[in-house]
């Protein structure tokens, strides 16, 4: 599949962000804006079509289709280009958190998911996937790991938008922060600009009455 190809292709699923740039802006400006944006994916694409698959995981689906209507968006619309990521973004992640929210309710699912995401993280937070990370020593009922480098900030500041990394940040809050009988913290994050992005998902502990 070629880049315009592919970037047409993964533009469709973002058809929550393109919704709100509709409901926000005029036909033709919304129109400008998609168009724009596509034609930027598909040169991001193009100027990256050797990046590891690991890499690629994150940029071709996350990190360059946010840029490119970002960017877009900035140019036709400035005043409302931040906040439209914003709001779709945190939409996306919290309904994403409540369908995790209702399966707490499943016996041995607390347990479940914190070995699932173990071994998600090793894999999708790998060094093969453009991230540096230290993983702490296994403790029952508990996960932690800092991110020490990360392709969300690398790549969003070569694209010319390191302020949008936050908001990928704030996904996980939005996803992990309200789950019944789990506790997420997390202190800084790099998109922030501090030196890493800690991470730590435990389960909670009962006190006695």
């Amino acid at each position: 599949m070629d880049s315009k190809a592919k970037a047409a292709k993964t533009m469709k699923g973002k058809r929550f962000i393109r919704e709100e740039i509709f409901r926000r802006l005029s036909p033709e400006m919304s129109t400008r804006v998609w168009s724009d944006a596509t034609a930027r994916l598909a040169q991001m694409f193009e100027d990256h079509k050797d990046l590891p698959k690991g890499v690629a995981a994150h940029t071709d689906n996350f990190i360059f289709p946010a840029a490119a209507i970002y960017l877009s968006l900035k140019e036709t619309a400035p005043d409302e280009a931040y906040d439209i990521l914003k709001v779709t973004m945190k939409e996306r992640s919290t309904k994403m958190g409540c369908s995790i929210a209702k399966m707490t309710k499943i016996p041995g699912f607390k347990s479940f998911f914190l070995f699932i995401w173990d071994k998600l993280s090793h894999s999708m937070f790998s060094v093969k996937s453009g991230f540096k990370n230290t993983f702490y020593p296994k403790k029952k009922g508990e996960f932690r790991m800092d991110i020490t480098e990360c392709p969300y900030h690398k790549y969003l500041k070569e694209a010319g938008c390191p302020e949008i990394n936050i908001l990928f940040c704030n996904n996980d809050v939005y996803q992990y922060g309200n789950l019944p009988g789990l506790k997420f913290t997390r202190t800084k994050t790099i998109g922030a600009g501090d030196e890493l992005c800690d991470f730590k998902m435990e389960i909670c502990r009962k006190t006695a009455p």
